[in-house]
């Protein structure tokens, strides 16, 4: 007889915590402990826009109500959504035929909704406003044959959608490293576009070494990297080097939120972590430290910065200063797909989405 080893995982100890008393004896701080909170932070009006719409959807349709991809990059929006019915997939074929699918607030290509489209699913498409905006943009140019050179991530959804919209004009640059090796047929007819959530500074990096190789290369129309993106960056760069130390809130998977980390290292910050809840914060992290910076990325609801924001309090790092760089007003309205059925249904407690409209707590 034969004997099957059987792997049984060791269950999880909570690691014990060390008190704010064992932290300082550790690591002495020299002068009064404060945080310095950055303003823009978390929910934009895409992100918002987008799980209004999922939640929705569920309300009026009831679940399940299928989405495709992570309606935003954030593991505790999801989460919470599944939680109301929401079923997450990665492609339409994963859809029942006749069933309602979202699509992300990232975009999707033509290739997706012409899948959707055969299999017979109802859709709703909550893609950022400012994302379809540059969906747009690469149709337009490409119907006019220029080469459109997309600065993005590969393999992000983002940029599968864009790229999808004009395969055979588009070429995605990583970054400045990849400049070297792009070819154009016609430098004269040759623009640039870019994913909406990109570090600002890397990015044009990238473009003055594109427009160093092709020096009529066209810029967009208006700028690619969305306000929310921008907003954020400039916030932080403004708080990294007054801060030992800065905190990120936001998902691995969020461009957004993994760029605020990186921008704070570059702009003086000692250190610089990011999280996607505060029970990962690790208190060795404090050890020295007198000032905290702390933010959030674009799809990361306020109460997960509330909770690092007591975490800290625990800590001494009571004081809190908030430190606004610019306000953010703008509002989307609700998919149109949406929109019809609440008005049909007299539903008017949520047309729009963005600050200013949803509780942040």
């Amino acid at each position: 007889m034969t004997s099957t080893a059987v792997s049984i995982p060791m269950p999880t100890v909570p690691r014990r915590r060390r008190s704010p008393e064992e932290v300082q004896a550790a690591a002495p701080v020299t002068g009064p402990k404060k945080v310095l909170l950055a303003a823009p932070r978390g929910y934009c009006a895409g992100v918002d826009r987008a799980v209004i719409a999922v939640e929705k959807a569920l309300e009026h349709y009831g679940p399940p109500v299928y989405v495709r991809k992570q309606i935003v990059h954030n593991v505790h929006v999801v989460s919470s959504l599944e939680e109301q019915g929401a079923i997450f997939v990665e492609e339409t074929d994963e859809v029942p035929e006749g069933a309602l699918v979202i699509f992300s607030a990232h975009g999707v290509s033509p290739a997706v909704v012409q899948s959707a489209e055969d299999r017979g699913l109802r859709t709703i498409d909550a893609t950022c406003p400012l994302v379809t905006k540059v969906h747009k943009e690469a149709v337009r140019f490409a119907k006019e044959d220029y080469d459109i050179l997309l600065i993005g991530h590969e393999g992000h959804e983002e940029v599968e959608g864009t790229a999808g919209e004009a395969p055979e004009h588009i070429q995605i640059i990583n970054g400045p490293h990849e400049v070297d090796k792009v070819t154009v047929r016609d430098p004269e007819k040759t623009i640039w576009l870019s994913q909406t959530t990109l570090s600002v500074d890397e990015t044009m990096e990238t473009v003055r070494l594109l427009k160093d190789r092709f020096p009529t290369l066209q810029d967009p129309p208006s700028d690619d990297i969305c306000y929310a993106t921008t907003n954020r960056q400039v916030a932080i760069k403004k708080i990294a080097p007054q801060a030992d130390l800065v905190i990120v809130v936001g998902s691995a998977n969020s461009s957004n939120s993994v760029r605020l980390v990186e921008v704070a290292l570059e702009y003086g910050a000692k250190s610089s972590y990011r999280v996607d809840f505060a029970n990962e914060v690790d208190e060795s992290w404090f050890e020295g430290v007198a000032t905290v910076g702390v933010t959030s990325g674009a799809s990361v609801p306020e109460v997960l910065v509330k909770d690092v924001l007591r975490l800290l309090a625990d800590y001494g790092y009571g004081e809190v200063q908030e430190v606004v760089t610019a306000e953010e007003d703008l509002l989307f309205s609700l998919p149109k797909e949406l929109r019809a059925t609440l008005k049909k249904a007299g539903d008017v407690t949520r047309a729009l989405g963005g600050r200013g409209n949803r509780q942040t707590s």
